[in-house]
């Protein structure tokens, strides 16, 4: 028997019985979202691993609390963006990512579970959940929040190693993904392979500095610019160094990131039905 601290989190361990049990109080479903892309040459490609773990701990510390949350598989294909030329990566066209998301959406809908919050782990995934769940508003006025880990654990760094340290530290290929790791999955993590770090390039074509994925600098002015990553990346790291990261810093980092979302789907399930 499960036990009422402990409580099973993930849908796919739940069994038909169970389910006609837990799913008629409409519990709240996190639908976690990540990707499979190069995320630098010591960490593991599939951070939607992370996503998916950070969900289980946000569902367990919010049921613990009184709010039963679940998580729904996860989508480990993110959305097409800068990272296609790495080898084994693997993403869905932007086309395909709606409809995917649209039909999960529709899937927990049509049996009674309206209570969704997307908990999302992929830059390239923003648009296509934000187009997904702005249309069913319009169309319900229901709303679906997302939660971006990422976006919600870059301003935590500075909190936890200090500004200064951050801004050397924070990037893609380097923190919060590369201490999250040590933390969650050091089994995964390559720490002979993390690399030096290099300045990042410059956009050849139009001899422009670098200022972020698919932007470079004119005169001060941002310029949106189509590019690959490793054009400007080196080894699939940024502007930051993950010689930096660490398990310590990843554990604080993980503890206030679930804290947060745990307690926003507390707020959320107290406000919807």
């Amino acid at each position: 028997m499960v036990s009422h601290t402990n409580p099973k989190v993930h849908m796919g361990t739940i069994t038909g019985g169970e389910a006609r049990e837990i799913y008629p109080a409409n519990p709240v479903i996190l639908l976690p979202l990540g990707s499979h892309e190069d995320q630098g040459p010591h960490a593991m490609m599939g951070d939607y691993l992370l996503a998916e773990k950070m969900s289980e701990m946000i569902a367990l510390q919010a049921s613990r609390a009184g709010t039963r949350t679940l998580v729904a598989p996860v989508l480990p294909f993110g959305g097409q963006d800068f990272f296609g030329p790495m080898a084994g990566g693997m993403t869905i066209s932007p086309t395909v990512l709606n409809g995917v998301i649209t039909d999960l959406i529709a899937s927990l809908h049509r049996n009674g579970l309206t209570r969704i919050v997307v908990i999302n782990g992929h830059g390239g995934n923003v648009g296509p959940i934000y187009e997904v769940t702005r249309d069913i508003y319009r169309r319900t006025k229901r709303i679906i929040p997302s939660l971006y880990l990422w976006r919600i654990a870059y301003p935590m760094l500075a909190q936890v190693i200090g500004a200064e340290k951050a801004a050397n530290a924070g990037s893609h290929g380097s923190d919060p993904l590369t201490s999250v790791g040590l933390h969650l999955y050091p089994e995964f993590m390559r720490t002979d392979m993390v690399p030096e770090p290099k300045p990042m390039r410059r956009l050849d074509a139009l001899d422009l500095p670098f200022t972020g994925l698919g932007t470079a600098s004119f005169d001060g002015a941002e310029v949106a610019v189509p590019h690959e990553y490793d054009e400007v990346y080196n080894l699939g790291v940024g502007k930051g160094d993950p010689r930096l990261g660490s398990a310590e810093t990843g554990r604080a980092i993980t503890e206030k990131v679930t804290d947060v979302c745990a307690r926003f789907v507390q707020h959320f399930a107290a406000r919807t039905n």
